[in-house]
């Protein structure tokens, strides 16, 4: 970067995307070091006008008007080259740089960075350390891809050297960070419109563990066997952790009737403490114990880890109780890929109920296509499953893939599926199925839990 972000005040940072949850984070720690900022993005939110109050100038929509005196632009992954902001930037010569680059580049400057990777989790496991490390006053600043009620948002901007923070994989973006401690929580299949295939996935993890100094720390799922590739292929520090095997496990499991975990935590042999989870599944217990790895790492007292963990109720749309419509509970959950929606499923099943109704938005075709036979396995733990048309989000429909196609390959195993198309025909579906002690739930990255909204506004 032509300037030191500590130093520099008096430069403008531009943000092409302002209003993404990682985007509006990385303008807020800007804003509150004293510099200008200024950002577009395609349509109003309540994240624009914190940002607004905080003293960030936003345009709506994306124009080469909105570069006035810029003299960095930020820009995610997802802006295409063909954005006019972005060919503004060229023509004038403007320094650019990715989302990713610069998270890196802002937690140069703390000692001891937390970053959390892995395809499902990140955003939870983020939201757990969060309360770990404000209870134990560590002042940390944290990222995290939800809102979460304990930091009032997306971020928080901390004054110590603790910065904890979640690390994508898409498109190699976390290769550009700076982790002391890193977390493999699990390595899937996902993203494959840009990865080759799950090795070259495994791959780009391998190089994430080659970022950690020798004296940091790789903490790892012990019961993925991808995973425990990495950490044993890692040259600094490893510790593993799971449910039956592991350096930290889970012992003398129960379930509460909302799904939540007790447990007992041991390192090696030795007990370590009792943890009352206030998140739901078994999952859950996995992602406590790479925050326990973590929190044992920072010598943080036992106390405060028992106590994040109880606090945290997760981030909003991870199994996000929303409200009852007929005496039916609607959950409304951002599972979209075929792995995360069997374990939110699967913590459905934990809860007393009579039916339950899923309903699922595909998230963008080629995850849909790349995945589409797992698609057809991972809603068994459904009584009937509603198929909604695919969530474009950064794609255009080119034809590769419909609902409508993955809904006849799920029916052809047996599954009761029908597909409807818009948030109105499934509410009213719904509406006039479900009864008392039924589960409804809307699952996917898009604009799903709409379904919801409706019926509980009926």
């Amino acid at each position: 970067m032509s300037f030191d972000l500590n130093t520099d005040k008096k430069k403008k940072v531009h943000f092409i995307g302002i209003g993404g949850v990682s985007m509006s984070g990385l303008a807020a720690v800007l804003l509150t070091k004293g510099y200008k900022v200024s950002g577009s993005d395609a349509k109003e939110s309540e994240v624009l006008n914190k940002l607004r109050k905080s003293g960030a100038e936003i345009y709506i929509g994306h124009n080469k008007n909105n570069i006035k005196n810029v003299d960095l632009i930020v820009y995610t992954a997802a802006i295409p080259a063909s954005n006019p902001e972005i060919i503004e930037a060229k023509e004038k010569n403007i320094e650019l740089m990715d989302r990713a680059e610069f998270l890196g580049y802002i937690m140069k400057g703390h000692k001891y960075n937390v970053a959390v990777a892995g395809t499902h989790g990140k955003t939870t496991t983020t939201s757990m350390l969060s309360h770990i490390t404000l209870n134990a006053d560590l002042d940390p600043t944290i990222l995290v891809g939800g809102d979460v009620d304990a930091i009032h948002g997306n971020f928080k901007i901390g004054e110590s050297e603790y910065f904890v923070t979640e690390a994508c994989e898409y498109k190699a973006s976390f290769l550009k960070f700076f982790p002391y401690i890193g977390i493999i929580l699990n390595i899937d299949a996902d993203h494959l419109d840009y990865y080759k295939d799950i090795n070259h996935i495994e791959d780009t993890f391998k190089k994430f563990s080659d970022l950690i100094p020798a004296d940091g720390y790789l903490i790892g799922c012990a019961e993925d066997n991808r995973v425990m590739e990495v950490l044993n292929y890692a040259k600094c520090n490893t510790i593993s952790y799971g449910i039956n095997k592991g350096d930290v496990t889970a012992r003398n499991i129960k379930f509460n009737n909302k799904g939540c975990a007790t447990f007992r935590a041991f390192k090696d042999d030795t007990y370590l403490f009792d943890v009352e989870l206030n998140t739901t599944g078994t999952h859950n217990i996995l992602n406590a114990l790479a925050s326990i790895c973590t929190s044992l790492i920072l010598n943080i007292p036992h106390e405060y880890i028992v106590e994040g963990l109880l606090d945290c109720k997760g981030a909003h749309k991870r199994f996000e109780h929303k409200g009852e419509f007929n005496g039916a509970t609607i959950i409304d959950d951002y599972a979209h890929h075929p792995v995360e929606i069997a374990a939110t499923l699967s913590t459905a099943k934990l809860i007393p109920h009579k039916k339950i109704y899923c309903v699922f938005q595909p998230h963008t075709y080629t995850r849909t296509k790349t995945l589409f036979e797992e698609f057809t396995h991972c809603f068994e733990n459904s009584d009937e499953l509603i198929l909604m048309d695919i969530y474009a989000a950064r794609e255009k429909d080119t034809g590769l893939v419909s609902s409508d196609q993955l809904g006849e390959a799920i029916r052809s195993t047996g599954l009761n599926c029908i597909n409807l198309h818009t948030h109105k025909e499934v509410a009213e579906y719904l509406a006039s199925k479900v009864e008392k002690d039924d589960l409804i739930l809307t699952v996917g990255a898009g604009d799903v839990v709409n379904v919801g909204e409706l019926l509980l506004d009926r």
